[in-house]
C-alpha cells in the first residue's frame, strides 16, 4: 500500500515537473491530420489542419494581445479583443484590439493584426516609401517607419508580416503617443 502511494506521488509529481509533456491541442491537431493523411483520408486530414490552423491563430491573437499598451497617462483602455480567423476563411489572420478613452471623450484604438494574405498584398505599399509617402507623412515609430495619415492615424508594418494601426478621434500626437507605447521588438520577433 505504502508503495502504490509513493509511485502515485512520483507520478503526480513527474506530471507537474514537466508540463511541456501535457497534451497540446495544436501537436494534437496536426499529429490527427498526420494519421487521417496516411490513412488517406484527405477529408479529415485537411480538417485536422484547418483546426490546427485556428488554434495557432488564436494563441498569436492572445500573444498580440498582451503587446497592446497599458493606457496612457489621463487614459482609460477598456477589455481586449481578441479574433482568429482560419485560414480557410479570407487567408486567416490573428487580430487583437483595445480602445482608449480620455475625459474629454477623445478615443483612441490600437490594432495589431498578423497572419493575413491581405498584409502580404498591402505590405509592398508601406515598404515603398515614395508610395507610402503618398498615403500621408513619413514618421518613426522607434527603429520602425510608420505612415501618419491626414487625420493623425498610424499605420506601421512590422517584420513584412504584422500590421499596427493607430485610428480614433484624438489628435495626431496622441495616436502616435500610442504607437510609440507599442513593443515593436517583441512584436518583430513574433
Amino acid at each position: 500500500m505504502r508503495a502504490l502511494r509513493i509511485l502515485l506521488s512520483a507520478a503526480v509529481l513527474g506530471a507537474l515537473a514537466f508540463p511541456a509533456l501535457a497534451a497540446d491541442d495544436i501537436l494534437d491537431a496536426i499529429d490527427a491530420a498526420r494519421k487521417a493523411y496516411q490513412a488517406g483520408d484527405m477529408s479529415n486530414a485537411k480538417q485536422s489542419i484547418d483546426v490546427a490552423s485556428q488554434l495557432i491563430a488564436q494563441k498569436n491573437a492572445e500573444a498580440f494581445s498582451a503587446l497592446l499598451p497599458a493606457p496612457l497617462s489621463g487614459w482609460k483602455a477598456e477589455k481586449v479583443q481578441a479574433t482568429a480567423v482560419g485560414a480557410s476563411m479570407f487567408g486567416g489572420a490573428s487580430a487583437a484590439s483595445r480602445s482608449y478613452t480620455n475625459a474629454k471623450g477623445d478615443t483612441v484604438e490600437v490594432s495589431i493584426t498578423g497572419d493575413s494574405a491581405m498584409i502580404m498584398q498591402f505590405g509592398p505599399m508601406l515598404n515603398n516609401p515614395a508610395l507610402a509617402g503618398a498615403m500621408g507623412k513619413l514618421v518613426r515609430v522607434g527603429d520602425q517607419r510608420a505612415i501618419q495619415t491626414n487625420d493623425g492615424d498610424i499605420m506601421m508594418l512590422v517584420a513584412n508580416k504584422i500590421l499596427v494601426h493607430v485610428q480614433g478621434s484624438a489628435e495626431a500626437p496622441a495616436k502616435l503617443s500610442y504607437a510609440q507605447a507599442i513593443d515593436v521588438a517583441k512584436l518583430s520577433k513574433m
